[in-house]
């Protein structure tokens, strides 16, 4: 399946061909179909976010909205998380009011020019160059934004040179091309002087806000990122009239809004975006415009599957960075056989097929949507599936434009690849229903689409088993024939002179083998979790990786699992080497060895006793619940009698009396902006 993912993947890097820039501005020029972005985000360093929520308010398209869905605890007691979560509060209105200066310019020399040049087919030199000045003063605002970014990894370094300074190259270059055409005595057409006009004004403008759903009970709180953007959805396209109760502050549906109510615009497409991606400057711009093309108007979703950041400063996280840049291969590939899978970090969704999807429940008497379903800890997996059961399909556009955080140690690392290991056993159900609605619909899935599939969704739980028994059956020449270990060489070949192509080293295949040896004991937690799941029907917890910039402690069990499997597989060299089996023996060697290198290097001795140490006091600690005290049952009085609890619920057995704790929610935080 690699093989075939990857000739996949060469095949439609030659075959594609980019839209020049001014068919994409004449495009939009015409067009008024608006775009929300929503950037989930849960307790992550207000800096993460804000170079995220900056990559998309600087993205070069006509109607943007951005909105930031805060899933933090609303009223934090902790000084430090409640600072935190003021920051990232105040981003969307920081951006915005930065933007201001260059939105203004933007707006008002686009103004004068159709004031002069509305009805003219030509337009004259003095004109060419105000606009080569204006892009080269916006060229350098971009850039002075640069210089004043403060500098703390490399994720900081590719965002200042990629995002703002590669959008700034831009800049320049039109600016050198109009004043190239002042100096040959020549002129752009009025029409594409009002195009590159335009383009100014999409780059600084964008609305900008944030949106808390724990500061309203009306709507699922359930702890996972698939709900925290179903709230959101769920509200699109309607007025809501804030109303306090005692259980908390509703969102009543009203037809026409007054003020302080809640408007939520609809949109015609939304782009999710983990809130450690960045996006380079044309992603909306050229993801859309396939999305209306006529040949696609059956996509629901459109990614560029992301790739890492360059320049990590821990071994672990480059090695992570390099797997992900072979998925982003194998993707591409998956894509050419119509059997692409929806990579959560970054997609454009057209809204239409998301209501196509959607399920609808009551409760507690308020009507819960669920567009992007929340029964696996990998809901974008899921929601693939679902959407290719209504004849929708996916797509992956065969360039990098989106670039994503890898996990920066092994704690992190856990974290990220227990949850990807887990749910696909539990999604297959759904697959083989939609290859029987296929078939009985004339439309077969072909055998490669579904082997990519099958591969994608199963493979890293028969490929742990595998291993398992690979490490652990004492097997000898009669069962490991050279042809075996011959057959794997074209997958570890074509996988070295890919990473290579990524720009890392070929030898790192190897390093990518000790790594994945290593990441058992996790790959098969997360399978294990799945069954456990489908036998007990009850929802795993949904972990998100942890994005900040301090290290994340590994669980003891999964840092000591390197180690016995270093000593087992010495243990195995021993017995087969006394035995005379050296097929067996060479295999453990090279086991042996490989992971010995990737703990000592990737993890860290001294790494990993901390965490142990810190495991073991975890267990050994039990900490004390503080004592509550009983509950007084309710007198018959109205000092003690909660009137408002009573009206609301309607029994006198379902009161609910006040705590300290309890507190309405005001509207202001919650859905903030200049234009919200």
């Amino acid at each position: 399946m690699y093989l075939v993912a990857r000739q996949g993947a060469l095949e439609r890097f030659k075959a594609h061909r980019r839209v020049p820039r001014a068919e994409l501005d004449r495009h939009f020029s015409h067009s008024d179909r608006d775009l929300t972005v929503l950037v989930p985000s849960y307790a992550e360093e207000p800096e993460v976010v804000r170079a995220t929520l900056w990559s998309a308010a600087l993205q070069e398209y006509p109607s943007m909205r951005v909105m930031l869905l805060l899933d933090d605890p609303p009223y934090p007691t902790d000084p430090a998380v409640a600072e935190r979560l003021d920051r990232s509060r105040r981003l969307a209105e920081e951006i915005e009011t930065a933007l201001e200066e260059p939105r203004f310019r933007a707006d008002s020399a686009l103004r004068d020019f159709e004031s002069k040049y509305a009805d003219r087919g030509w337009v004259e030199a003095p004109a060419v160059h105000t606009l080569a000045e204006l892009y080269r003063w916006s060229a350098g605002w971009l850039r002075q934004r640069a210089e004043d970014e403060p500098i703390v990894d490399h994720v900081d370094v590719f965002f200042t040179e990629q995002v703002l300074g590669g959008l700034a190259d831009d800049l320049e270059l039109t600016a050198s091309a109009l004043d190239a055409a002042v100096l040959e005595r020549s002129a752009p057409t009025a029409e594409r002087m009002g195009e590159l006009h335009r383009r100014l004004v999409w780059i600084f403008t964008a609305s900008l806000g944030t949106f808390e759903r724990k500061l309203y009970s009306s709507v699922s709180h359930e702890a996972n990122k698939a709900m925290n953007l179903n709230a959101y959805l769920g509200l699109m396209g309607g007025h809501y009239r804030p109303e306090e109760t005692p259980d908390g502050t509703i969102l009543r549906p009203v037809d026409e809004p007054g003020p302080g109510d809640l408007c939520v615009p609809d949109a015609d497409y939304v782009l999710t975006l983990d809130a450690d991606s960045l996006l380079l400057r044309e992603y909306c711009l050229r993801l859309v415009y396939l999305l209306e093309q006529p040949e696609h108007e059956r996509v629901a979703v459109v990614q560029t599957p992301y790739s890492s950041f360059r320049g990590a400063s821990t071994r672990i996280e480059r090695l992570a960075g390099a797997t992900t840049d072979l998925q982003h291969l194998l993707h591409q590939g998956m894509t050419k056989h119509n059997a692409t899978f929806w990579v959560g970090a970054n997609a454009v969704i057209r809204k239409a097929a998301l209501a196509d999807i959607v399920e609808t429940e009551t409760v507690g008497g308020f009507t819960v949507r669920r567009y992007v379903q929340d029964r696996t800890v990998i809901e974008d997996t899921e929601s693939s599936i679902d959407l290719g059961s209504h004849g929708w399909t996916l797509v992956n556009y065969p360039e990098r434009l989106s670039y994503s955080a890898t996990p920066p140690d092994f704690g992190s690392l856990i974290v990220q690849r227990r949850r990807w290991a887990n749910g696909g056993l539990l999604i297959m159900p759904k697959l083989w229903r939609q290859v029987r609605d296929r078939r009985r619909s004339g439309q077969h899935m072909g055998l490669l689409e579904l082997a990519l599939r099958v591969n994608y969704m199963a493979s890293i739980a028969w490929a742990s088993f595998g291993l398992v028994f690979l490490l652990a059956y004492p097997y000898d020449g009669r069962l490991l024939s050279p042809v075996v270990v011959l057959a794997a060489l074209p997958y570890f070949i074509a996988m070295a002179s890919d990473l290579r192509y990524c720009g890392y080293k070929r030898l790192d295949v190897l390093r990518i083998y000790g790594f994945n040896l290593i990441l058992l004991p996790v790959n098969l937690a997360g399978v294990l979790k799945s069954i456990e799941q489908a036998i007990t029907n009850r929802k795993i917890p949904f972990a998100r990786t942890p994005k900040v910039r301090n290290r994340t402690a590994a669980p003891a069990l999964y840092v000591l699992a390197p180690y016995l499997i270093i000593a087992f597989s010495l243990f195995t060299l021993w017995r087969d080497a006394t035995a005379g089996n050296w097929g067996n023996a060479l295999f453990a060697a090279f086991n042996a060895v490989l992971a010995i290198w990737i703990t000592v290097a990737y993890i860290g001795i001294g790494t990993s006793m901390v965490d142990l140490f810190g495991g073991v006091l975890r267990w050994l600690f039990i900490a004390r619940e503080p004592k509550q005290a009983p509950v007084a049952e309710a007198e018959a009085s109205d000092d003690s009698l909660d009137w408002r609890a009573v009206l609301y619920h309607g029994r006198a057995d379902e009161v609910v009396h006040r705590t300290s704790d309890l507190r309405i929610a005001p509207l202001a935080p919650a859905v903030s902006g200049a234009k919200s």
